[in-house]
């Protein structure tokens, strides 16, 4: 009887404290592997923000050497870096403007119209995402090479640029797709109740509506076409952009004016995405 008494308080002595560390699992568990995760993902932007204030003795800017400012008065001071900066922003601009539009067009299409081949269509939208890059790049350069691109896009600018544009459509559709998932269709309605047409409709109803997602699909298509590298190389010939640039210059060592450009384009994503949220709530406020 005295041990099975003694067995019994000590049960009762730990349920308290197995729901104690449970309680404390629950609160706390969640919190700390996201903070895990976030750091995870952070470190390698945090070493590069750090290397850009490197002053190293040499070409290589792989070891800490010392504190200075000098590369972030002239970040653009390496030969060929200015036009592989240059020529990334233009084009990552350009098909950012036509892969959003014409995702958005798709989007509308598949979620508001029953068409023919429509779920074909609905699948194939996936393949480019689900293709692999370098599959992509060399299948794009046979069809380039196939039908004599060269000579129609001097320098393969135009060949980047619809290389970007193709893979950054499929991007934009599902994007816009998840925003026009739950889309109120009654406001339409009653616009339209109202004597509105359909043009005003859009403009003055839907578009205001999906706008958010149509920036965070343009967004993702912009960081998508300017850090590309892989189809870019497939399909650049003697061009050079950003990243390209990037890796010519890792056999020999990268400046640290790399480090500053990426920087500075990783502080104008983030400012980006601020903004669009803070404008996102207030709009929600009001």
């Amino acid at each position: 009887m005295t041990a099975r008494a003694t067995s019994l308080e000590t049960g009762r002595s730990r349920a308290p404290r197995t729901a104690r560390v449970q309680r404390l699992a629950d609160r706390y568990l969640l919190l700390v592997y996201t903070g895990l995760a976030v750091i995870y993902l952070l470190l390698p932007v945090a070493i590069m923000i750090l290397f850009s204030f490197n002053d190293p003795a040499g070409k290589s800017n792989f070891v800490w050497q010392g504190f200075t400012l000098k590369y972030w008065l002239h970040p653009l001071a390496v030969n060929g870096l200015p036009e592989a900066v240059g020529l990334s922003l233009i084009l990552a601009f350009l098909s950012t403007l036509a892969a959003t539009a014409l995702g958005t067009l798709i989007a509308l299409a598949l979620v508001r119209y029953e068409f023919r081949w429509r779920s074909a269509t609905n699948s194939l939208i996936f393949l480019p995402m689900a293709t692999p890059e370098i599959v992509l790049g060399a299948s794009l350069l046979t069809m380039f090479v196939s039908i004599g691109a060269a000579p129609f896009f001097p320098l393969w600018f135009g060949t980047i640029l619809i290389a970007h544009i193709m893979f950054n459509i499929s991007f934009v559709v599902v994007t816009v797709r998840a925003r026009l998932a739950g889309f109120p269709r009654h406001l339409e309605e009653a616009a339209m109740d109202l004597f509105a047409n359909e043009w005003t409709t859009f403009w003055k109803v839907t578009f205001p509506l999906i706008l958010p997602g149509i920036i965070a699909a343009g967004l993702l298509a912009f960081s998508l076409s300017i850090d590309d590298f892989v189809i870019t190389n497939f399909t650049a010939g003697k061009t050079q952009t950003f990243p390209m640039f990037i890796y010519a210059k890792a056999r020999i060592g990268i400046p640290v004016q790399v480090n500053v450009i990426g920087t500075i384009i990783f502080l104008v994503a983030v400012g980006a995405v601020a903004l669009t949220t803070l404008a996102q709530r207030r709009s929600r406020s009001t």
